[in-house]
Order: structure tokens, then sequence, then C-alpha cells
């Protein structure tokens, strides 16, 4: 059905982590177009597949999940060029950002366009859950952390709100804000 789609978007992720991890600037050039971000797109996208997977009555499809595992990788490789912390390895029980009230009423408008859902909305929530564990932290960070522009999907929340940014110093490797370690980020 959106096998191209995917298979699109799995490129995407690989270049763009090659380029914004190579030229770490090139994360914070604006679209000459004010309300385009390439974290807001990533965000859809990889929204969009953990929909599709979780909650459409479709067959499950492994370009999806390559698509999802690729842009997960490249949003937290970026997200450590800059320190932000996140947890690498989350648990499955672990809160998202994105409630379940949300969730149900995109079900509901989904359904009444005539998209076929699965019939277990619980299983359905806690599926499209465990998919955005592994990026919603730092697609969140990276929203704040770009500047980027409002959107219908992820609102004006993060506008604000500046993930903890971690660095070493030069020459001690001790994280500048005095403790001892690495980040919960790092590899």
């Amino acid at each position: 059905m959106l096998e191209g789609f995917w298979d699109e978007w799995e490129q995407f992720f690989r270049e763009l982590e090659e380029a914004h991890t190579t030229f770490a600037a090139l994360n914070f050039f604006r679209s000459i177009q004010p309300n385009r971000s390439w974290v807001v797109a990533s965000g859809v996208a990889l929204d969009t597949a953990a929909l599709y997977q979780s909650t459409l009555d479709v067959p499950s499809s492994s370009e999806a999940q390559l698509m999802i595992r690729s842009g997960y990788t490249a949003l937290r490789r970026i997200a450590d060029v800059f320190g932000v912390a996140y947890d690498p390895y989350p648990e499955p029980t672990d809160a998202i950002d994105f409630d379940r009230e949300r969730f149900d009423e995109l079900c509901a408008r989904l359904e009444a366009d005539g998209v076929p859902l699965v019939s277990d909305l619980d299983q359905a929530w806690r599926d499209f859950a465990g998919w955005r564990l592994n990026y919603g932290t730092v697609l969140y960070a990276l929203l704040g952390l770009t500047s980027a522009p409002p959107s219908a999907w992820f609102g004006t929340e993060h506008q604000y709100a500046r993930p903890k940014i971690f660095r070493r110093h030069p020459r001690h490797g001790r994280l500048l804000d005095g403790s001892e370690g690495s980040h919960p980020g790092s590899r």
C-alpha cells in the first residue's frame, strides 16, 4: 500500500543522519518556507508508520518497521551530537509524550473517514506507544533545539522547551555540569 513511501523515508533518514551529524550546523538551517521543518516532517513520518503498524487493519510492513528504525536511529545520533539526554533502552511501560485521549480521538477520526482499524484499540495503543518510545523524547528535544515552527501535529508546547545539553570539558572529559560519567544518551 505505502511501500514506496516507507523506502523513500528510510533513504531520507539515512541521508539526514549522515549530513546532520557530519555538519552539525546544518541542523539549524531553516527552510525558505516559514512553516517547514525537517524535524516536524521526520516526526510526522515516524508517527504515520507507527500508526500504520499498530492501529490500521492492514498487513504488517517490514519496510515501515525498517523506516521507523532508521528514523529513530538518525534522530538519536543527531541528538548525540548535541549531548541531548534520552533513554537508549526504554521499557514498554514507560510513559510517552502522546496521551491516550489524543490517540482515541485520532482513531475516531480515522474510523469516521473509513480507514480500517484493528478491533483491539487497547493493544493498538500499547503497540503505538511501544514504537513512539524509541523516538518521542529525542523528537521533542530536537523540535526545541532547532526552534522548529509550530505544527498542527506537534503543537506549540515544544517552542520553549530547550533540552538539557551535556557538554564535556575538552581536557578532563568531565561533564560541564560538574557531574562524572556519561549522559543517558551516550553510547
